[in-house]
Order: structure tokens, then C-alpha cells, then sequence
């Protein structure tokens, strides 16, 4: 019988056959977190969230801690949107359904979780937040009309004091790997933001209660600092289920 905690690492698909440069760059990044993961002493299970929500509920479990990792869009309709907006990716609503499900599960548990990326933006969904749909053009958190391992571009965030990411990080400026066209715009309930970019955007939020942290940019991506990801994924471990992810003062 293995001691080791068992951590879910929950994508929203493993089969994107339309696009093969954008699927082959996803499971690389998914691929780093697993890796760190792993060389941190978990016990890794990797799920899709497509496979729905009672499969993804039953799947989860027993697990000791969730990452969400990065993804297709979220489905408007999740947050009281429309679609048809700029730069509108797929969406996979059953995804996002079984995504949400598992946050709020992992609430209930005070299970620690942490949101990278797409996953920042279940949490927010999830607890009733919405979304900028799209920043624009001449944002500079993404690159537009490159190679999809050129899509990721480098900038800074600023933690805020006292928060769990800046303990983990530093108190910056961070440097981050992102690559969203999309961010936070209203905050979901129990929620604190903690980190913004350089130009003002959200860049991590985190439960005033539950060991829940989650970050908009990449820390997997090859060319992030090197060990940001291990030093995110010890927000997930075990004692964090007894302390909560943020003090308030």
C-alpha cells in the first residue's frame, strides 16, 4: 500500500484531433506538471473532465489534492454570456460542468486545489465570478498569429503581501509565462485576488477560507523560472487541508 498523497491533475480533454500543434503543446505543459508532481512525491492521477461530472466526481474521490490545469474557453452560458465574441475558442460545456462540479466539491472538503490557467477561470466561474471574454488585440498576455509554442509571452505580476502566492513566490515582481485572452472581471464569492499583471488584469486569486490558490499564467511552460511550478504545487500539500490557503487581517 503506497503512503504516498494522491494528487488528480484534471484537463478538460485528452482528444483534440482538429487541431494537432495545439493538442501536442497542451500535453507537454500537462506533461511538466505531472513530471514536477511526481519528482514532489505524489502519487499522480490524470483525468479528463469530458468524460462528465459524475465520472469525474467518482474518479476524485479519494484524491489528497486537484490541479486544473489549462484549456479550451468555458462556455458562456456558465457565466451569464454570450457567445460570438473575439477570438472564441471550442468550448466543451460537459468539461466545464465536470470542472465546476469539482471545485465546488473541493470547497465542501476544504481539499486543496490550485488552478492554472484555464483552471484560474473554473474556480471564478464556479463561485459565481465572470470573465473578460476577450483583452484585446494588442494584449500582451498572449501572441497572436504564431506557432503554437510561440504562442506564450513573458511578463510580470505583483503579489499581494501577506498572500499565500507571494510566500510561495516572492513578493515580485514575478516574472510569468501566459498565453490568455481572456481574465477575471467580476470575482466570485470568497474569493481574494492576489497577484495582477503589470497592465492591472487578475493573475491570481485565492479562497479567504479553503486551501484553494490559482494562478492565470503558465508556471509548467519550459521557459518559466525554473521550480515556480514545484513551489506552487506545495500549496497543495497535505497540511494544507488543515490551515487555510489565506489569512485575513
Amino acid at each position: 500500500m503506497s503512503l504516498q498523497p494522491t494528487l488528480a491533475v484534471v484537463e478538460a480533454t485528452r482528444f483534440r484531433g482538429h487541431d494537432p500543434a495545439y493538442h501536442d503543446y497542451v500535453q507537454l505543459l500537462v506533461g511538466n506538471v505531472i513530471a514536477a508532481a511526481n519528482e514532489d512525491g505524489w502519487n499522480v492521477r490524470r483525468l479528463a473532465a469530458d468524460a462528465g461530472t459524475d465520472r469525474l466526481l467518482e474518479a476524485t474521490a479519494d484524491v489528497d489534492a486537484v490541479v486544473i490545469v489549462g484549456g479550451e474557453d468555458i462556455h458562456p452560458s456558465f457565466y451569464g454570456a454570450e457567445t460570438g465574441y473575439a477570438n472564441e475558442s471550442r468550448h466543451l460545456p460537459e468539461a466545464d460542468a465536470a470542472q465546476i462540479a469539482l471545485v465546488h466539491r473541493a470547497l465542501e472538503r476544504r481539499l486543496p486545489l490550485l488552478g492554472i490557467c484555464r483552471g484560474l477561470q473554473i474556480v471564478n466561474v464556479a463561485l459565481g465570478g465572470t470573465l473578460v471574454q476577450d483583452l484585446g488585440q494588442e494584449c500582451d498576455h498572449v501572441n497572436r498569429g504564431v506557432p503554437i509554442p510561440q504562442v506564450l509571452t513573458t511578463h510580470t505580476v505583483l503579489p499581494e503581501d501577506g498572500s499565500r502566492v507571494a510566500e510561495l513566490l516572492g513578493s515580485g515582481p514575478v516574472p510569468v509565462r501566459s498565453a490568455h485572452h481572456q481574465a477575471v472581471d467580476a470575482l466570485g464569492a470568497g474569493l481574494v485576488v492576489t497577484a495582477r499583471s503589470h497592465d492591472g488584469h487578475v493573475e491570481a486569486i485565492e479562497h479567504a477560507e479553503a486551501p484553494v490558490l490559482a494562478v492565470q499564467w503558465h508556471p509548467e511552460d519550459v521557459a518559466a523560472p525554473a521550480g515556480q511550478v514545484s513551489a506552487l504545487l506545495t500549496a497543495l500539500a497535505p497540511q494544507a487541508t488543515r490551515v487555510p490557503a489565506l489569512a485575513l487581517a
